[in-house]
């Protein structure tokens, strides 16, 4: 691992470890470029728990708990980190609000499976590679999302969905997983979230989203909801879908 001369950044080589099970540490990372793999030693083998890329975090055990590694985490490509110690959170707090918000729901999710240890997913290690079929996938469909190349996403008839992009940080899927048609990654992991009641939909935007939900040209606030219209016009950060009602 090798500083690249800013004074957060650095680079490592892949096959590096940025940090191994039983370290010490300080310091979170934020992967800024490349992907980065997180893998236990179980028996021998290497049991691999999540692949992050650009935008997700690790280790922040340490610099929130001062707890040793849980975990190692090791280059899968070249990569560029950002290194978060305690004097640089605040201003990541600051500048990118998503990052707190993920770690508050990763703790949550924790606490909540304490006590449950399982070789895939360990105490203190969430994530993975996304599920086969998206949890809680519901087949009847009232309306759909459809993307200008041709890609359909159901909303289904009653209760409520997430529309996001698969995080292997806290291993959420969301019913409505973006990343395929979100090339520049602008739509948060908890993006946006829609509802059906009495066959009408409605949309609100999740805590802590960056670059915005907008119906119609007119950009959301977090938490306050908007009805959904056949033929409304929605985009989440840079991805423009069309709201249809069947």
């Amino acid at each position: 691992m090798t500083d690249d001369g800013s004074e957060f950044s650095v680079r490592v080589q892949a096959g590096d470890f940025v940090f191994r099970e039983g370290d010490s540490g300080d310091a979170m990372f934020i992967v800024q470029e490349g992907e980065v793999e997180i893998f236990r030693e179980v028996e021998g083998r290497q049991i691999r728990l999540a692949l992050l890329e650009e935008g997700d975090f690790f280790g922040e055990m340490a610099l929130l708990e001062k707890l040793p590694r849980t975990a190692s985490a090791r280059a899968a490509t070249n990569c560029m980190l950002l290194r978060i110690d305690e004097s640089t959170f605040d201003q990541m707090i600051h500048a990118n609000p998503e990052i707190p918000v993920r770690m508050l729901r990763k703790l949550s999710r924790r606490l909540r499976e304490q006590g449950s240890a399982h070789v895939d997913a360990p105490p203190g290690i969430e994530g993975g590679e996304p599920p086969t079929q998206p949890m809680g996938a519901v087949t009847m469909t009232a309306a759909k999302l459809i993307h200008p190349n041709g890609s359909e996403y159901v909303v289904p008839a009653e209760g409520e969905i997430s529309v996001g992009r698969f995080d292997a940080t806290t291993g959420f899927q969301p019913e409505v997983d973006l990343k395929p048609v979100d090339d520049r990654r602008s739509t948060s992991r908890r993006h946006a979230r829609i509802a059906c009641r009495d066959g009408r939909f409605f949309l609100r935007e999740e805590m802590g989203t960056a670059n915005g939900t907008f119906v119609a040209g007119q950009r959301l606030r977090p938490g306050v909801e908007v009805e959904l219209r056949d033929g409304d016009e929605v985009r989440f950060g840079f991805v423009s879908m069309t709201f249809r009602v069947r």
